[in-house]
């Protein structure tokens, strides 16, 4: 042990530079969310039958690295404390009662988010007896995030859009 500590002593620290933020990194994207916005933004999440691929990236929002609620954007259970509902999947014919008593239960000023291809146009679904397809069949879509699934950056890019049309009306 000693003869390690003299040799770590004797070289010094051998490790690289952290990398500096990119522009669209988690911790600018927060920064500018909360700059537009100044206080938190709370999402509300609807699975309108989706596969959970789009949920699983949005549960990598909590992780230390994206920090999602240290930065004041945190899901809330109850669409009465919502500022964004987050819709994943393409809606089944089932899920239409579900998600219009969610968006009426939310508060104004309210946004709506399609997250995923399925819920921006049915994404492999399609439209079937068991789905309506895209989430703008139900009810009016203020912003889309594509991808299957889109990746946590992508959704916190949108939240900053999303947030940035609170402040505008």
């Amino acid at each position: 042990m000693l003869k390690t500590l003299r040799q770590i002593a004797r070289i010094g620290n051998v490790s690289q530079n952290p990398p500096t933020p990119a522009a669209d990194s988690p911790a600018a994207l927060h920064a500018a969310i909360w700059q537009i916005l100044g206080r938190a933004l709370c999402l509300r999440l609807v699975d309108a039958a989706s596969c959970n691929a789009c949920e699983l990236e949005l549960s990598a929002l909590g992780n230390p690295y994206y920090n999602l609620e240290g930065h004041g954007i945190r899901f809330v259970a109850s669409p009465r404390h919502a500022d964004v509902l987050l819709v994943t999947g393409p809606i089944g014919t089932n899920m239409v009662a579900a998600v219009k008593r969610t968006w009426d239960a939310m508060p104004d000023p309210k946004r709506l988010v399609a997250v995923g291809d399925c819920a921006a146009c049915g994404g492999v679904f399609g439209r079937s007896y068991a789905a309506l397809g895209a989430l703008s069949e139900v009810l009016p879509v203020d912003l889309t995030i594509p991808g299957c699934p889109p990746s946590p950056t992508a959704v916190l890019r949108g939240l900053l859009a999303v947030a940035a049309r609170n402040v505008a009306g």
